[in-house]
């Protein structure tokens, strides 16, 4: 995911392949909302609404959008990135003097789909209960009528219609509207080499690893936080007796193991930046305005990713990551201080018992902004080293964060070359 800055100015227009009917609007509202939640559809349903069933809209401004949502810009994007990442929007950027974005809508999956889907159904139980999932299970069933006494007396194609020699006629080549679906898009390499190199030959078909089989693996591996290694024993008890993988069969077990490891809990989906609530004012251009920034701006993978050079987090990080925030269930700007802060007094090492420590004491003290993470951690270790003189003469000469009060102030705006590294890991 690129990040680039939105502005009230910038101008956007709007495709729409979703070819919307009202069964799609009411599988957006009583499906999609309670995952994605009332911001995102009302953004989905006022684009579509705006190219007046011509296709394209005209160009508009983001401003327009906020006066007429009654929403800010950050709620804006926020709605913006829930519809792309579930698969209602692609979005597409040009940089000007004024940017301009293009917005493409597309349908949602029917509730047929939705209801099969590996994340989707199980996120929706997880998020509104049993009693309201078996609720909307139920409203969304075709009715059943016993055709049991009855005789098919269709008529067949030939038996109606007559193939007759008219006029010469050339086919057009014309772009005709249809109703186009996106499938889910991960930034992860998911890699089935160690799937298949863990799965004796003997067993397994390797002609059933097909594209839709593939994509559901990596949906379930997904939700579920299973590694490849340990999915591949998942499908070893998921196969036919032809060595086919049972999908049926791969789905259970595939949440069984994560009950059996999460207390009978099912997953659910976690929006990965800090509620708007939380966030400092805009406008605050100070050395620390602009390191909170980064703290609030950034999910703790991305944040995490930034300290690998852009390489992906090892599966022991990501997995403190998701305790952090699921577990514990610390704002992701807090989590980023928790890194930042974590890696600088650490020797770059994230220790999970040091990071549980420091994090239980934050979750006790009830720290839930960036600054407030960044107040603690400066009080704390001035503390730790106050008493001992020969460590508190060590502690001079140890790497501190740059946003610690000894190396930045509120009113500084000058750019050292330690606070311009921190600033441009998060500009590549």
């Amino acid at each position: 995911m690129k990040n680039v800055a939105l502005y009230p100015a910038d101008i956007y227009q709007v495709v729409d392949k979703s070819l919307l009917e009202e069964r799609d609007k009411l599988i957006l509202n009583m499906l999609y909302m309670p995952i994605i939640g009332s911001n995102a559809i009302s953004l989905y349903l006022k684009l579509q609404s705006e190219t007046n069933n011509t296709y394209i809209s005209q160009e508009l401004t983001h401003h327009h959008l906020m006066t007429s949502m009654s929403l800010s810009l950050d709620n804006l994007k926020e709605a913006r990135l829930k519809l792309e990442g579930i698969g209602l929007l692609k979005t597409y950027y040009h940089k000007g003097e004024i940017n301009s974005y293009v917005y493409e809508l597309y349908s949602p999956v029917s509730a047929s789909e939705f209801f099969s889907h590996p994340i989707f159904n199980i996120v929706l139980y997880n998020n509104v209960g049993k009693t309201e999932y078996n609720r909307l299970l139920e409203y969304f069933k075709l009715p059943h009528i016993s055709l049991k006494d009855y005789e098919d007396i269709t008529s067949k194609f030939d038996e109606v219609y007559k193939s007759r020699n008219y006029t010469t006629f050339e086919l057009g080549n014309e772009e005709i509207a249809t109703k186009n679906k996106l499938l889910l898009q991960y930034e992860l390499d998911y890699d089935f080499d160690i799937i298949i190199s863990s799965l004796p030959k003997e067993m397994f078909n390797l002609k059933c690893l097909n594209k839709s089989m593939k994509e559901l693996i990596i949906n379930l591996s997904f939700l579920y936080e299973i590694d490849p290694l340990t999915m591949s024993d998942i499908i070893l008890a998921s196969l036919s007796e032809k060595g086919n993988i049972d999908k049926e069969e791969l789905r259970k077990n595939t949440r069984k193991y994560y009950q059996f490891n999460n207390d009978n809990r099912l997953p659910s989906l976690l929006f990965k930046s800090q509620p708007e609530y939380l966030k400092t004012a805009s406008g605050d251009n100070s050395k620390k305005g602009r390191v909170i920034k980064i703290f609030e701006s950034y999910s703790p993978y991305e944040f995490l990713k930034s300290k690998y050079k852009g390489a992906k987090p090892t599966e022991r990080d990501m997995k403190i990551l998701e305790s952090l925030l699921i577990d514990l269930k610390l704002n992701p700007a807090v989590v980023n201080v928790l890194i930042d802060y974590t890696l600088k007094t650490n020797n770059n090492k994230l220790v999970k018992s040091y990071i549980e420590t420091i994090a239980g004491q934050w979750k006790r003290n009830n720290i839930e902004t960036a600054s407030e993470a960044m107040a603690l951690a400066e009080k704390e270790h001035k503390k730790k080293y106050k008493n001992n003189e020969n460590i508190k003469a060590k502690s001079q000469t140890k790497i501190v964060p740059e946003w610690f009060n000894e190396k930045i102030a509120d009113s500084e705006v000058e750019d050292d070359s330690e606070f311009k590294s921190f600033i441009e890991e998060f500009r590549k």
